[in-house]
């Protein structure tokens, strides 16, 4: 059997892709945890407790924030190669990929299944998932929870771009006895806020795609639609885009 295997060890969460000559065969997502390093053996483990083992992967390929903790990669590749790779694939055709990572936020042109131009956030997480994670554990809810009071609320003004700052905005509105709903909204507009300002200053060209783990919300994703005046496309596997451009690279691939 020959396969294939990209890994996209993330700096929340960890995606793994499969691709055989047929197609894809296998993906999971697992959280990255303390130690990249360990991560890779428990994704090494989970492989072959699925008929996948790296030792008789044709070539494993690894991206993202802990890529060289894959010891057992053939090769390590940039996170916007594999993002691009993997975000063409899945739209099949030339875009503007937004990737709504844990730590930062990345839009990448693409054409031809290769990125062209790219612009990542700054150190800040404001801009992240990490932020969303941060404010929805303020509120008590998990991240489903804090999409589904947004979309019942009116959103109040979040404008700190640090998150720290941003929480003490958070705290004060809670301490002022504003609705869960309109803080919960207002937390999601600040981060569809930076993202659609990182797209201003890279210059969209062509259709949207959003990718990440947020590409799962329809809340988030209307929103994004809505600042941006145009709309965004997402994928049931835009999460593993990492993961797929790598295993599609393995494979030697483009499309």
């Amino acid at each position: 059997m020959s396969y294939f295997t990209g890994i996209d060890i993330g700096s929340t969460a960890s995606k793994v892709v499969v691709l055989g000559e047929a197609g894809m065969e296998d993906h999971f997502v697992l959280p990255t945890g303390w130690s990249s390093k360990e991560t890779a053996r428990e994704i090494a483990a989970r492989l072959a407790a699925n008929g996948y083992p790296v030792e008789h992967s044709l070539r494993v390929v690894a991206t993202g924030y802990g890529r060289v903790a894959v010891d057992y990669a053939h090769k390590t590749v940039t996170e916007i190669t594999c993002h691009g790779r993997g975000g063409f694939h899945l739209l099949g055709r030339s875009c503007t990929i937004v990737d709504i990572g844990g730590q930062d936020t990345k839009v990448i042109s693409v054409e031809n299944g290769m990125p062209t131009s790219f612009l990542m956030n700054d150190k800040c997480s404001a801009g992240t998932g990490k932020f969303l994670e941060i404010m929805a554990n303020r509120l008590g809810v998990d991240l489903p929870e804090l999409f589904t009071l947004a979309e019942a609320g009116t959103p109040l003004a979040i404008s700190s771009m640090c998150t720290v700052f941003a929480e003490s905005e958070v705290i004060s509105h809670i301490g002022a006895g504003e609705r869960r709903e309109d803080i919960a909204a207002g937390v999601v507009d600040s981060v569809v806020g930076k993202v659609a300002g990182l797209c201003a200053r890279h210059t969209i060209t062509g259709e949207v795609l959003l990718t990440g783990g947020l590409c799962d919300s329809p809340y988030l994703v209307d929103r994004l639609a809505q600042t941006l005046r145009q709309p965004v496309h997402t994928h049931p596997l835009g999460r593993y885009a990492g993961a797929l451009g790598a295993a599609l690279i393995a494979k030697g691939t483009k499309k």
